[in-house]
């Protein structure tokens, strides 16, 4: 049975439809309005072989902020709802992916737990892409950590430019979500001493 969720959430800001299937082949159907933000999404889904469809608006013309935040809030959410009661899945996520000259390493545990590590430090000069703050994407991977409950470390190891930094942390965020989401062949019940996660 197909791990699946469907989540929509509506403010007077933001404006969110979004479906994840965490047994998916990395099919996505992308548009939250931020083509970059787009792009980065994409590249989780293909690499994590998670199928994801988004359909998002927002006050963009205020603040890119308030549209990142809430997408990743729907993504927590959705997430959560598909790993459904977490039976033998891996539990633990672990990339070390490149992008050309940057190294990212990504570290997930589907915990039930909340907490985000974002070590993430851009060279001088690197604090925009296009006209969005890269700050953002810290914000949007605590507020995805948040409602998904997982523990999640981003570590920049090194990088020079700021679209292969990102680049290189969704494409291993995904990567370590499919790892941490997988069923293991020999667990029985949840991957936990307490029972439950």
């Amino acid at each position: 049975m197909a791990r699946k969720a469907a989540v929509a959430r509506k403010t007077k800001e933001t404006d969110i439809k979004l479906s994840v299937n965490l047994d998916g082949k990395g099919d996505y159907k992308i548009n939250t309005s931020i083509p970059f933000v787009d792009h980065m999404l994409s590249l989780m889904s293909k690499h994590g072989h998670i199928d994801l469809t988004v359909e998002a608006r927002g006050d963009i013309e205020v603040d890119y902020h308030h549209l990142m935040e809430d997408v990743g809030i729907v993504l927590g959410e959705a997430i959560k709802k598909a790993l459904g009661e977490k039976l033998r899945i891996r539990r633990y996520g672990e990339t070390v992916t490149p992008m050309d000259e940057s190294l990212a390493q990504v570290v997930i545990d589907l915990s039930g737990r909340p907490y985000l590590v974002y070590k993430v430090r851009l060279p001088k000069g690197s604090e925009l892409i296009q006209n969005i703050g890269v700050s953002l994407f810290e914000d949007f991977f605590r507020a995805l950590t948040n409602n998904a409950g997982m523990n999640l470390h981003i570590i920049l190891h090194y990088g020079r430019d700021p679209h292969h930094i990102l680049e290189a942390i969704f494409k291993g965020f995904g990567r370590a979500l499919r790892e941490a989401a997988e069923i293991h062949p020999r667990a029985k019940g949840v991957p936990s001493t307490k029972g439950t996660l």
